[in-house]
């Protein structure tokens, strides 16, 4: 039962002053039996007042404004959560048995969302992989691991080469890229084998052996398991979920997920840092962070209109590809 502290702190520098600022944030840890939330602190420039609701998904979102004018946005959120071992599937129903229960859920809410195909031209080779997977007559769970297993010992796990914009194709060319990409594998590979999976965002916390993405913002899947449950796989890692992950929020992909998103009125050029830092309780050192990423990127005008309140959405999908950096130290 171990006890973390998180640090997570984005922080928005404008070359010039800006107002009507919009924010939205999905920072609150899932609470259920695998983790509890001891304490969560949250510091936000101007102290706004922070409103939050259940989204689809049942995420915590919170949502805030700034209309005053301001040259900076900090967002420091500091937790102390316990997460608990988890319950491993025991598969011991017969496969045939499973995958009848799995072919039932086709047309079920919520298990909907998380088949729904996703077009790409890669397809067939992806399929592929799948029936001489499936030609073993695994069951889902064994098909699930070795569809992450086949993720992690075919795919280079290096930053850089991608980002938030990355589709399955490019993601399958490439053969490298970051926890995101493999989480988008994953959840592509399992749901055309007729499992539904779904998309996690959190942290993944140090543990004695050293695991990819530590200490940072880090994504994996939940694989729906009949008689079980969701079940995470971490392909990143080739690893079953267990607690050593902390969760932020569930969805489709990481559009439904992403920690920050926002819009502001005025000059488009910033800076944004994001730096993530997690311990364990009543260590006096830090275990790990994730160094800040200073990026002063010019938009074109045409993707901002002054004379309205919200960016364009090049200014979003810019929040959402700097929030993956952070998946990438």
């Amino acid at each position: 039962m171990p006890k973390f502290n998180i640090t997570h702190i984005t922080r928005y520098l404008y070359q010039e002053p800006i107002n009507d600022s919009a924010n939205q944030i999905m920072l609150y840890p899932i609470e259920d039996e695998q983790q509890q939330v001891l304490s969560q602190h949250l510091k936000i420039t101007d102290d706004p007042l922070v409103e939050t609701y259940r989204d689809y998904y049942d995420n915590k979102v919170g949502t805030f404004t700034n209309p005053g004018v301001h040259s900076a946005l900090i967002i420091d959120s500091e937790i102390e959560v316990i997460t608990h071992s988890h319950n491993m599937p025991e598969d011991s129903a017969p496969a045939l048995e499973q995958w009848e229960v799995l072919n039932q859920l086709k047309y079920q809410v919520p298990y909907i969302n998380f088949l729904l195909p996703q077009p790409f031209k890669s397809q067939l080779e992806v399929v592929q992989v799948i029936n001489q997977e499936k030609a073993r007559e695994q069951t889902p769970l064994q098909l699930a691991k070795a569809l992450s297993n086949f993720i992690y010992t075919n795919f280079e796990y290096k930053a850089g080469v991608t980002t938030v914009e990355t589709t399955i194709d490019e993601a399958w060319e490439l053969k490298s890229g970051v926890c995101q990409d493999f989480a988008h594998l994953l959840l592509v590979m399992t749901r055309l084998a007729g499992i539904p999976a779904r998309y996690v965002s959190g942290y993944i916390c140090p543990n004695k052996n050293g695991m990819r993405g530590e200490g940072a913002t880090h994504a994996w899947v939940e694989a729906y398991i009949p008689y079980f449950g969701w079940q995470g796989l971490d392909p990143t890692n080739n690893i079953l979920v267990d607690d050593k992950h902390v969760r932020l929020a569930v969805g489709r992909n990481f559009s439904d997920c992403s920690p920050v998103k926002g819009t502001y009125k005025g000059n488009s050029q910033h800076q944004l840092e994001v730096s993530v830092t997690v311990s364990y309780d009543n260590e006096n050192k830090q275990v790990k962070q994730s160094e800040p990423v200073p990026v002063f990127v010019p938009f074109n005008n045409q993707n901002f209109d002054n004379t309205n309140t919200e960016a364009k959405n090049s200014y979003r999908q810019y929040l959402e590809w700097q929030q993956q950096q952070q998946q990438q130290q």
